[in-house]
């Protein structure tokens, strides 16, 4: 079953659609819980030793029967029960988010529900359910043993006063922190194979930004729509050019493999990698007194520029949970198969009393927020509202640098549903004026029963169409600052 307010291309080959209204997640979700809670169906199993609040979750999810909710989600009350018996009753079931419901009003809250359904179902740490990986260089567990066990709210935004979330800023904030002046007005910066201009929202007023810097330092391969202001490029080495061993996504895989890709191609004279560039600012940054003030930090640096990246991930892998050697991957240059996931709590919590809090207290605050959004669900007539989607063959704006994926016929066109179509005269292959608060394009028009009725879609990361040229960024979380692009107000009218 997929959730999208678009058919997309996985929701075409699923069992079934259920076209949820943008940013309704979280009403679906506490709709679901609300069934599964009422009629009896929760079944924690083995979660239970682990999980804290069951009660107080059960007791806020009564507030949230489907009748509640339909209107906001956009999903019949009836169609809401029966998503959710259907998945308590089932043996294994996984409820999967990705980045769709992070990008939205209530996007912290409709990330927690996710997890919080695949617990109440017992479908959390076992086979057939949401599984934690056991990856050879271990990095989640050699942060815990390091207490760096993440952060949120520490400090926050000059200008709008914006949480931070593991040591980062929401990006919503970076155009207004560079041109608002004051006290703490960002004067340099320094980006690194990022668009920012093509993936933050009011790319327009970020780009203005960037050219008002002292000094941008880009670490890039392409001159594009945000390298092209900065006073210096340094280029790395490309993907080919160097070894390589992926730390990040054998946290998240589906199964526990190991592999080493040795660079096929040696680099051009005097091509730094990524490693030696930044590594050299931040040591060069250190000895001018720059960073923060933890004495340890320098020690870190040179300890790190010593050993290299090579030595300090054969360590990692070393002492990490499937004792292995570079060399032993080198031998094996199609990976590793380390087994399928296995079952790992309590061993993957790291909360001081060792429990799974199923009700923070700052998720469950910011449910005022939703229920004032629950009291005024209905949209207003003739309203459209823009959401995004990703081309595989553009990849965003990756790809747009070859000009062998942009050839052929136009991906960046605005889906349109043909009621909507009609009412505004747009029709097939013409060209439509899409406005928001902070800025217009024209894009040529599709028209499809992909999207409901009041949904247009666009694409992200056409630099001559961009939807975040569109893309508000003073819509975001309330509660953590991430950009809300999913149902952004729009009109649209046929193009003159």
């Amino acid at each position: 079953m997929v959730v999208d307010p678009r058919r997309t291309e996985t929701a075409a080959v699923a069992d079934r659609h259920v076209a949820v209204r943008p940013g309704g997640d979280a009403a679906l979700l506490l709709g679901m819980l609300q069934v599964i809670f009422a009629d009896g169906l929760e079944r924690p199993g083995r979660l239970a030793r682990f999980t804290a609040g069951l009660g107080k979750l059960r007791e806020i999810a009564s507030r949230y029967p489907p009748e509640r909710v339909a209107a906001r989600a956009g999903v019949p009350p009836e169609a809401i029960r029966s998503l959710a018996r259907e998945f308590a009753a089932s043996p294994t079931a996984v409820c999967y988010g990705r980045v769709g419901i992070s990008t939205q009003e209530f996007g912290a809250v409709a990330s927690w529900l996710v997890n919080v359904l695949n617990v109440v179902t017992g479908n959390l740490d076992q086979p057939g359910g949401a599984m934690f990986t056991t990856p050879a260089a271990d990095v989640v567990a050699l942060n815990a043993r390091l207490g760096r066990l993440g952060s949120f709210g520490r400090f926050r935004t000059r200008v709008r006063g914006l949480p931070e979330f593991g040591g980062e800023l929401p990006v919503a904030a970076l155009a207004e922190e560079i041109d608002t002046p004051g006290d703490g007005q960002i004067r340099g910066l320094v980006t690194f194979a990022g668009n920012p201009v093509l993936s933050a929202p009011n790319g327009g007023r970020l780009g203005r930004a960037l050219a008002g810097l002292e000094f941008q330092l880009a670490i890039d391969l392409y001159r594009n729509e945000t390298t092209r202001h900065a006073h210096l490029i340094l280029p790395p080495t490309f993907g080919l050019e160097r070894d390589h061993y992926d730390l990040v996504f054998n946290t998240v895989a589906v199964r526990n493999v190991a592999r080493y890709a040795k660079a096929a191609v040696a680099p051009p004279p005097g091509v730094r990698d990524d490693w030696d560039i930044l590594l050299g600012l931040a040591l060069a940054l250190r000895a001018r007194g720059g960073g923060a003030r933890r004495r340890s930090l320098g020690a870190t640096l040179r300890v790190a520029r010593a050993l290299g990246p090579r030595r300090i991930l054969g360590l990692l892998l070393r002492f990490g949970p499937h004792p292995l050697s570079i060399e032993t991957l080198e031998r094996s240059p199609h990976g590793v198969d380390l087994g399928p996931l296995e079952p790992r709590l309590p061993g993957r919590l790291f909360t001081p009393e060792r429990r799974i809090r199923l009700v923070p207290d700052v998720l469950v605050a910011d449910l005022i927020r939703v229920d004032a959004d629950l009291a005024a669900a209905a949209p207003v007539a003739g309203s459209l509202q823009l959401i995004g989607r990703r081309r595989l063959r553009s990849n965003n704006s990756w790809m747009h640098n070859s000009a062998r994926l942009v050839k052929g016929p136009v991906g960046c066109t605005l889906l349109v549903h043909p009621d909507d179509a009609a009412a505004r005269g747009l029709s097939p292959g013409g060209e439509a004026l899409v406005r928001s608060r902070v800025g217009e394009i024209r894009v040529p028009v599709s028209v499809s029963d992909e999207v409901a009725p009041g949904v247009v879609c666009l694409p992200h990361g056409w630099s001559h169409a961009s939807f975040n040229d569109l893309a508000d960024d003073l819509r975001v979380d309330a509660l953590c600052g991430n950009a809300d692009f999913s149902g952004l107000p729009v009109t649209v009218e046929a193009a003159p």
